[in-house]
């Protein structure tokens, strides 16, 4: 589990330290962190913070981060995400598996599911390395998954743009294929933004073939979380 890490935890806790002490949540876990930032800013502070990060750099990451709810809600639903994502890592040891907020920022490179320069089409490495991750959405299946694909910056891009939509929605027909609920999914090409490596070179232009996931809670799985706290 060493990928899985809480994002931006230093800037968390600044914003937090505005409505309650730092000595309380530093010594938390991440579930009692996602409570004791939730209460205090609650889906302001994480849909500040999405917003942010989306505009200004990843957009799984961000989307992830601002689907916060917060409060004794948000802390249920932060213990349920902080389950799946170390089931997902252990399922693909080769995704990078980052706990965000009340969500998950899943990124499948070229160790998980990886694109050949002007394709769109999943590989049968990339299939079985999906395989992995049914069984897995399907226990949690109160969440919604928005998948992002990407590009290397080989071409023009526009065409990009729309190679990357199709790899989008070539993992989310895979998974559908699979039996799993195909509106869970929403998908968007982001062509050659974001890239998590260089493009100078073939190994990183591989790297940026890639999609991201941002997994967060369902309505469901909100109207429950509310109902076991109490709200």
């Amino acid at each position: 589990m060493k990928k899985i890490k809480l994002y931006g935890l230093s800037a968390l806790l600044v914003m937090a330290g505005l409505f309650t002490s730092c000595d309380s949540v530093k010594n938390a876990n991440n579930t009692q962190k996602g409570a004791g930032i939730g209460v205090a800013a609650g889906a302001v502070l994480g849909g500040i913070l999405g917003n942010n990060i989306g505009k200004g750099g990843n957009a799984a990451l961000g989307a992830a981060i601002g689907a916060a709810v917060g409060g004794g809600t948000g802390a249920l639903i932060g213990n349920k995400m902080d389950k799946q994502a170390r089931e997902i890592d252990q399922a693909l040891p080769g995704a990078d598996v980052e706990r965000v907020g009340e969500g998950i920022h899943l990124t499948l490179n070229e160790d998980a599911v990886r694109f050949d320069t002007n394709k769109s089409s999943l590989t049968a490495q990339a299939k079985a390395n999906l395989d992995k991750l049914v069984p897995v959405f399907q226990e949690y299946s109160d969440t919604d998954i928005q998948i992002f694909g990407y590009t290397d910056n080989t071409g023009k891009p526009e065409y990009n743009l729309t190679l990357s939509q199709k790899r989008a929605e070539s993992v989310k027909a895979y998974l559908a294929s699979k039996g799993l609920v195909s509106s869970r999914f929403k998908t968007q090409g982001l062509g050659i933004a974001d890239p998590i490596a260089t493009n100078d070179t073939p190994e990183g232009r591989s790297q940026n073939r890639r999609v991201e996931f941002a997994i967060t809670a369902n309505d469901k799985m909100v109207q429950d979380a509310k109902t076991e706290a109490g709200q």
